[in-house]
């Protein structure tokens, strides 16, 4: 059974975009860039909203024709291209220049728990909208938190505020050279 995986960039004080969506103030260099194009080559799919899929797929589809593109930018257009996705969106007419791109209305548990049932490798989820439909449906199977080394003050949280406590267990961490922190955890 293929596991969904919460992958985000927060700043040390929570939040995965400033408030007016900003995100320039990660850190992501060679070594940071090449260890997420490692995670996610060999993912069965993404799982994104409408807003974080336009944004990436406005520049990755060709980013590899960019000359001054470095040799992780050139690898991960490639895995963008070729990488199946699950989009979000009740607005979305379709992702007609994205072969591998589906478009899902809303987040019905039963659909995804046939999509974790299909073969394939994990699937990653991103956007901090959609993470919060599929963790107040309890679907979230991991977590890997990429901790920058940065308060922004204000923004948009990540983590949704919840009834309840959820306990995990760490599964590992690392340190990047720029100081990035990578949290693992899964349910307990």
């Amino acid at each position: 059974m293929r596991k969904i995986i919460l992958m985000s960039q927060v700043s040390l004080d929570g939040y995965y975009e400033g408030p007016e969506r900003q995100i320039d103030w990660h850190r992501v260099d060679a070594e940071l860039h090449q260890h997420m194009n490692d995670e996610l080559r060999s993912v069965g799919g993404m799982l994104m909203g409408r807003v974080t899929y336009e944004l990436m797929d406005a520049y990755w589809p060709d980013a590899d024709a960019d000359p001054d593109a470095s040799p992780q930018e050139v690898e991960f257009a490639g895995i963008w291209r070729s990488a199946r996705k699950y989009v979000y969106s009740r607005t979305l007419d379709g992702a007609q220049t994205d072969p591998n791109a589906t478009v899902l209305r809303k987040v019905v548990p039963e659909e995804v728990a046939a999509l974790k049932a299909a073969p394939g490798g994990d699937l990653t989820l991103s956007g901090a909208d959609l993470a919060a439909s599929f963790l107040r449906h309890g679907l979230v199977d991991e977590y890997r938190i990429y901790v920058q080394p940065v308060r922004i003050g204000r923004g948009h949280r990540l983590f949704p505020p919840s009834d309840g406590q959820v306990p995990l267990r760490l599964e590992g961490t690392r340190t990047f050279g720029n100081g990035v922190v990578l949290l693992r955890y899964a349910r307990a």
